[in-house]
Parts: C-alpha cells; structure tokens; sequence
C-alpha cells in the first residue's frame, strides 16, 4: 500500500521530551491511542483515552515490568499483511486490529554503562519489548510507520501535519532504515559491554552520527567522518574541515597532549611535527616551535593545550595557517585571529578518551590499543658508562614524546624544550637521520649538545657514529638488536650517553 491513513497508534517511550504536540496531532486526526504506564499516564494526563496494552493482550505487566507488550494481539496488529488474504482472515478471525504507527524507544542502556551503574541495573536496561517492538515495526515498513527515538518526533510531527495523517511508501521505509540503524546500534552496545570480559573476536563498531565531506583524501575520492566533532570542538572561525584537515587536527591534538602540565605548541603538515616547543607562555612556545621548520609550517595545523592571549596571537597571524587549536582563547586575541575569512579557529572542550584504533585492511579490519605509552625516567635503563646529566634526561624524554608520534622510521633531534629536526617515514634508519641532520643545518641549528631520539632499535652502530660526528651527546632508543653492544662499545669511547626504556614506538 503506497498511501496508508494512521487510524490507530502504539505508543511506549522511556523519553517524553517533545512527544505532547505529537500527541494532541494524533488525536486531532482521529487516532486511537493503545499504550502502556507512564506513557499511558501521560497521554491520559493530556485528556486522550487510551486503550491499555493489558486489555489487548489479558494480561499484566508481569516479571517486574519484563513482559508488557509481547503478545500476538500486539505484534500481530503490528506484523500481519494488510494485502495477503490470508493474514487478513486470520486477523479477524483472532480480533487483532491492526496499529499503523509504532512510536517506541529503548531503555538507556548506554547511558547506565557510561554514568557507572551497578550491574544489575545496566542488565535491566536492556530492552526486550521494545527493541521486539521496532524491528516488526520497521519489518512491516508495508503498512507500519516506525518512530524509533526522539530524535525522530519533530520528523514525524511535520509528516503528520504535511499530510494529513497519512503516510507514504517512501516515508515508511526511511524511518525503517533509521529503526534499524536504532536497533544495530542498541545491540552492538550491548555486545561491547558484556565483550569487555568475554573478548570474544569479533569487531563491532557503531556511530550513528555522520558527516559527508567535500572529498577524501583526494578530490576523486568520496569521505565521510562518523563522531560528534561538535562535542569535541567549537568551531569559531573559517571553513568547513576536510578529510586531510581531520587526520592533521587528530595527529596535532594526540601530541601535544603529551604535554600534560607544561606549555607546549606544535606545528603539523601530512600529521608529521615540523615544529614543537615548550616555553613559558605561548608566544614563546610558538616561536621556538616556528623556528624548527620556518618553510613547511606554511599552511600547517597549529596546536596547543594553553589558552591564547593577544600577544601570542599576534605573533601567529603572521603566519599563513590552515587550522588552529587551543582549550580557549582571549577575546582580542579571537577577533584578530578571525580576520581570515577561511582560517580554521577550534576551541577544543574535552580530551581525547579513545583506548583503541582500527582501520581497514586487505579484506578486513585490523585493530589495536592505541600506544598510550610516554616514557618516562622510571623507563629509563643507562646503557653506556656514562649517564646523562639532568637537562638531558629532559631533552631525551621530550624528543621521545615527538618520536611517539612521527611516521617510522623516524629519528628526532633536540634540545630540552625545543625540536631542532626530524626525518620521517624513511625506509633507512640512518637515512631518517641524515634527513634529521641536513634539515637543521638548513635552518640554522647546531647539534653540540644536542640528543637524539629513535622509534625502534639501531640493528648497526651507524646512527650513533653518524650524530657523535655532528655534536650530538645523548641517545634515546628502545634498544633489543642482537648488535646493541656495538652501539654501547662507540658511545663509551666517545663519552656519549645513551638510555634504552625497552619500549618501541613504531607509527605506520
């Protein structure tokens, strides 16, 4: 049937927010109510009379409220086919009417996990009527109209009033799609929560808010983000983000958080650091940072984890910048920050809280615990004769934190506060430092005294060779190669010091 009439409507929600204009449009148009407690009760409260579940079915609310609705006289006005002949007659021959809306939601199962419920309660909250409920619904798309959540009240609300009570193939089926996109969700959050002990190996993942992009990575490639970047961001300023802006603003965000309890400022291009710094204030954070790589932050994305004030503001929109983030920011410092018309300004409001990563891969999905790992001195295990001084121990675990979060294999240079270079993603460990070395000749940097920081092991002593003949002092790396003692053996006749923490940091 392509045009359906609603004579008669199920309605059961947890929510009630919204739900009294659909009600009154319901009993404008004729409808006959058939509900259930305080759904009932709230109806009843509004002047309508409702027919209660129990009369259809012969039956309480039984097993603590566990068993309502389910029950023939309930899903077979829901599920029988108003064009077979034959669930026509067997309708009548039962005396099951026939219900051609279905407004239900599910109990806050997700809700209870998240504010920390006792067990009991959260197992009580999952729905078993009304999940039952939507999806015969929402099988039935033929003849039932499904409302799912709230979220869908003020669609069905202008369905109502723009057709007279009526509603369309078309209609029907899209609130199908949104039901059962209600319903996989619902379940895969259960699955999560009971996974949590039984680490089943099967991979779910459900987000239900989604957003199309201009393109993907590539102009002939389509993109869409699922989350809910508005409650993780307010954007103050500037165009809309692109599928490389996200993946930048992700890289920026996860490291300079690293950063816990000083000042710090990043410059990111392709989700590699150009620039990091730690100062006493953010001007100076930027300009140490600004100073490491003055060609590739144009055009890059900008971080940091302290509130902007006008003067290191004004040092920043010197530069031409995508994308600029920070926990807040002054006034005077937004309103000159926002005199480009396409500059990106975020406002982050909450830190990052993810404990996995995934992605696709061949003909599946890999996933894996994020490396929430920062070395620290209680990681760090002296390898040669010589121990680093106090102000190493800082720079080495500072070019650490960077080296976390640049493309393997990858070597960091730098001094306490400041990079002074990288080399990323090579295929060679001593190319990744002679790339490191070459880029902080090119912008004026001296590596006497500097350190140096690797992702992963040095299988041969050429790394340490090669940064000795440049000035550099001190080594940070995972160590683990059967060759390890050819690296020490170097350092000690050239009083270098050098630490393992036995924990690797590859970034692919």
């Amino acid at each position: 049937m392509s045009s359906t009439k609603i004579t008669r409507a199920l309605i059961s929600v947890f929510y009630k927010d919204n739900l009294e204009p659909i009600i009154h449009e319901l009993a404008n148009q004729g409808v006959q109510f058939v509900s259930t407690g305080g759904t009932q009760e709230f109806i009843e409260k509004l002047g309508y009379p409702v027919v209660p579940v129990e009369k259809l079915t012969g039956y309480p609310s039984i097993f603590g409220g566990r068993v309502k609705t389910l029950h023939p006289a309930v899903f077979g006005g829901i599920l029988y086919r108003r064009e077979e002949a034959k669930d026509v007659s067997q309708a009548k021959e039962f005396n099951i009417a026939p219900i051609d809306l279905v407004v239900v939601d599910l109990y806050p199962f997700e809700e209870t996990v998240v504010k920390g419920g006792k067990e009991e309660d959260i197992i009580e909250k999952i729905d078993i009527g009304g999940i039952s409920l939507i999806r015969g619904a929402a099988k039935n798309f033929n003849d039932v109209l499904i409302v799912s959540a709230r979220t869908q009240y003020g669609a069905l609300l202008e369905l109502l009033q723009s057709k007279n009570g009526y509603s369309d193939l078309e209609d029907r089926k899209r609130f199908a799609a949104m039901a059962f996109d209600v319903t996989s969700h619902y379940d895969s959050s259960i699955f999560t929560y009971f996974n949590r002990e039984q680490q089943l190996p099967s991979f779910k993942a459900s987000i239900q808010q989604g957003k199309v992009l201009r393109y993907g990575e590539n102009p002939h490639q389509q993109g869409v983000f699922y989350g809910d970047l508005d409650g993780l961001f307010d954007q103050l300023n500037g165009k809309e983000l692109s599928y490389n802006n996200l993946v930048d603003v992700d890289a920026a965000i996860n490291l300079v958080k690293e950063f816990d309890g000083e000042t710090a400022f990043v410059i990111i291009k392709h989700t590699n650091a150009c620039g990091v710094a730690t100062g006493v204030d953010v001007k100076t954070a930027y300009l140490k940072a600004f100073q490491a790589d003055t060609v590739s932050a144009f055009g890059g994305v900008l971080a940091t984890n302290q509130r902007i004030d006008r003067t290191a503001a004004e040092e920043i929109n010197t530069l031409f910048f995508e994308i600029l983030i920070a926990p807040g920011y002054e006034e005077g410092a937004l309103a000159l920050l926002k005199s480009k018309r396409n500059r990106i300004i975020l406002a982050q409001k909450q830190p990052l809280t993810a404990a996995k990563q995934f992605k696709s891969l061949l003909n599946g999905v890999i996933e894996q615990d994020l490396d929430l790992k920062t070395d620290s001195v209680s990681d760090l295990k002296p390898a040669t004769k010589r121990q680093p001084r106090a102000e190493e121990v800082e720079a080495l675990l500072f070019a650490s934190k960077i080296c976390k979060h640049t493309k393997s294999n990858t070597i960091v240079l730098a001094v306490n506060g400041q990079m002074l270079a990288s080399g990323v993603g090579q295929t060679s460990r001593v190319d990744a430092l002679k790339q490191a070395i070459e880029k902080a000749g090119t912008f004026g940097f001296t590596l006497k005294g500097a350190v140096m920081a690797s992702d992963a092991f040095f299988p041969f002593p050429d790394c340490v060779e090669i940064a000795h003949l440049h000035g550099i002092e001190a080594v940070i790396q995972p160590g683990g190669s059967i060759k390890d003692q050819d690296s020490i053996a170097y350092c000690d006749q050239h009083n270098m010091a050098m630490v393992f923490t036995g924990i690797r940091h590859f970034k692919h």
